[in-house]
């Protein structure tokens, strides 16, 4: 099922740009399969980057338009040093894409289940396959650091009796065989990924706002937080919690606010600024679709 266009600011919508897009994870990750479909076009230069810290180094420098980041899984959860990243990089949230991942065993051509013996991937994707995999406990599983990048490490190897799991899009490219679609758990396994970009080149509306803030160690401090915005009637879609690392045990709190069509992210920030410190607006985008095909 194709992606619905999300709606965007008018920098997106310039085709006389091949616009160069930051990515983690070797050509064929699920972070260029988002990619590919947030911009909806395939006129895009992808840059792969061993880590998200290189990612945002390299559109901070320039050589990048945007990047693409993972944020949280609906079957592994957030990925807490993400949002520290994204608070330190003085960049903006500007747009969100929810994919459905599904997970595939590929090979060399012309192999079956039982040729296979090792099976290579990131750690993630192999839990989240646990229940095939089990079927199978002659195979030993080997963890990755990339999905594509185990899909790639066995097209230049020619590596016999060996399977990856990664994208359908990564059989494609490195010219692998897929032994079993979709051998998931969760079949609504969704990542949300985080377009990143500066300030000025993204939208300047938008129907969802992420902050960042901390309060005092004070009996009820967050609680009040939350009353405020509650009486602003603003839906409060996802609180995340990450240590400051100050040696104090303080916590920086993210939070992913659904916006009615009355209220701004100014009015948020006016309204928080007396209920706590640090307070940052990450970002002001528009709420990502969540398309459940199978």
């Amino acid at each position: 099922m194709k992606a619905r266009v999300p709606r965007r600011g008018p920098y997106f919508f310039n085709t006389y740009l091949k616009m160069k897009i930051a990515v983690q994870g070797e050509t064929g990750c699920f972070h260029e399969v988002a990619a590919r479909q947030y911009f909806n076009y395939d006129e895009i230069e992808i840059i792969p980057c061993s880590t998200f810290d290189l990612e945002l180094n390299i559109v901070k420098a320039g050589e990048a338009d945007f990047a693409v980041m993972a944020i949280e899984n609906a079957r592994s959860g957030s990925i807490l040093y993400n949002y520290t990243l994204i608070r330190e990089s003085g960049m903006k949230i500007l747009g969100e894409h929810n994919l459905r991942i599904k997970q595939n065993l590929m090979a060399l051509p012309d192999q079956n289940m039982t040729d296979i013996l090792e099976i290579r991937s990131h750690p993630i994707a192999i839990a989240q396959c646990m229940t095939f995999l089990n079927q199978f406990p002659w195979m030993t599983l080997i963890e990755s650091d990339d999905t594509a990048g185990s899909a790639k490490q066995i097209s230049e190897t020619k590596a016999k009796g060996v399977a990856a799991i990664a994208s359908s899009h990564a059989a494609e490219i490195y010219g692998l065989e897929i032994l079993a679609h979709g051998i998931e758990t969760y079949k609504q396994n969704y990542t949300r990924f985080l377009v990143i970009g500066n300030e000025e080149k993204g939208n300047t509306r938008g129907n969802k706002v992420s902050i960042c803030f901390s309060t005092g160690h004070k009996p009820g401090s967050l609680a009040k937080v939350l009353v405020k915005l509650a009486e602003l009637e603003i839906n409060l879609s996802k609180i995340q919690s990450v240590p400051r690392l100050n040696g104090e045990w303080e916590y920086m709190f993210y939070i992913d606010l659904e916006l009615n069509k009355n209220t701004k992210s100014d009015i948020i920030k006016r309204v928080l600024d007396r209920y706590t410190s640090n307070l940052e607006i990450l970002g002001v985008y528009f709420k990502g679709d969540m398309l459940y095909d199978s």
